[in-house]
């Protein structure tokens, strides 16, 4: 995968897929690597830049702290790095926060906008905050994630829906891989910029069509907080699907629309509506 060197940082990148040009911002703690199957799942009908965010996978970590604006302004410099003026983007999770920080920041630069299961922090609502994850002990924790992820993943859901167990499972065994310090240093600099994470007085600077996607169930990122999104970016419609934290992996209607938004040219209609 090619590298770009740009002030104190080099970027990890990949350009995949053929179609709309589409930005791709990942979540917390996710590489290339382990998004790898959504990545794919976008290009089928994108094409598609996405990256390794600071701090995280092959990009280098810099001394901190990191801002949410720094990770916006990475973005503009890849972009600038491509030759890619415009383009639509995509922001899940803790990408979603940065896809709103580099919309508000850059609106010139954004064709359509899709939010999955993100905040705007704020008024507007925050995202559970992740890094309190750590003070827990190993059990409570395991089971915090579980129904953070989806509110209904008790023992007894998990037993009865063989997908979601095992959804669950492959994430326990990623997460469960021995991490260098190194590595462990850039996900927690990650997570603290996390928490200054605030655009909702800034999202009425938006001008592109937006599409905020939830999921039902989701812990981490409620729909409340996607509804707040909606009320204040100009042309956004919004739609619930059937999961949580993880629903695009749950719903199958999910990928399909995100499909429609990013290539038809038409908003998908508003669960609100």
């Amino acid at each position: 995968m090619p590298v770009f060197v740009h002030e104190d940082i080099s970027i990890n990148y990949e350009i995949v897929g053929s179609g709309p040009r589409v930005l791709f911002f990942n979540g917390s703690g996710a590489t290339l690597e382990s998004a790898a199957l959504f990545i794919g799942a976008l290009a089928q009908t994108c094409e598609v830049l996405a990256h390794d965010q600071r701090g995280l996978g092959k990009t280098s970590i810099p001394d901190g702290p990191y801002t949410m604006a720094q990770y916006a302004q990475d973005a503009d410099a890849l972009l600038n790095h491509v030759g890619w003026s415009t383009c639509a983007v995509v922001g899940m999770s803790f990408g979603g926060m940065v896809a709103q920080e580099f919309a508000v920041t850059y609106p010139e630069r954004v064709e359509r906008l899709a939010l999955l299961c993100t905040s705007a922090g704020g008024d507007a609502g925050a995202s559970y905050p992740l890094h309190e994850l750590g003070s827990l002990s190993a059990e409570e924790r395991n089971q915090k994630i579980l129904l953070l992820t989806d509110s209904r993943f008790t023992e007894e859901w998990l037993a009865s829906h063989s997908s979601d167990l095992k959804m669950m499972t492959l994430r326990a065994e990623q997460a469960a891989q021995p991490k260098a310090d190194e590595v462990l240093r850039g996900e927690r600099l990650q997570l603290i910029a996390r928490i200054g994470h605030d655009v909702a007085d800034r999202l009425h600077k938006v001008a592109s069509p937006t599409f905020v996607m939830a999921g039902r169930f989701d812990g981490i990122a409620p729909p409340s907080n996607s509804h707040e999104i909606v009320k204040r970016i100009p042309h956004a419609t919004m739609a619930e699907y059937e999961g949580g934290h993880m629903f695009v992996a749950q719903d199958k209607s999910a990928i399909k629309d995100l499909w429609a938004f990013l290539s038809a040219g038409s908003s998908v209609q508003s669960s609100q509506s």
